[in-house]
């Protein structure tokens, strides 16, 4: 079984084909509209990877670098949960963004970008 999981008004359910069947394309791109992460406490936009490890360190996760060369890992000490990030920052869509957001509840959210 592969696909993309999506987070969609609550409700997470795996898309087989994404790209052919109109689900998350890439690039934080969902049914064409481009998708941003936002940090709730401040209302900023995650730009880059650099502005998103400062929030991350911030809410107590650590790199982990024991894994995959192709990705920029993050863990918390305090849980099991890692997060896992394409080392590309183009590559950073919103099935990564909904994983933030999923870990870090009340703290990040998706939004439509137009």
């Amino acid at each position: 079984m592969s696909g993309v999981w999506v987070f969609n008004n609550g409700v997470i359910r795996l898309v087989e084909n994404p790209n052919q069947s109109g689900g998350v394309a890439s690039h934080g791109q969902t049914h064409g509209r481009r998708n941003v992460l936002v940090y709730l406490p401040t209302g900023e936009v995650v730009s880059s990877y650099s502005s998103l490890e400062q929030i991350l360190r911030s809410l107590g996760w650590e790199r982990y670098f024991n894994g995959d060369s192709d990705l920029i890992q993050y863990h918390k000490r305090s849980s099991i949960d890692l997060i896992s990030l394409p080392r590309d920052f183009s590559r950073f869509n919103s099935v990564y963004m909904y994983d933030i957001v999923v870990k870090n509840p009340n703290t990040f959210h998706v939004r439509d970008f137009n």
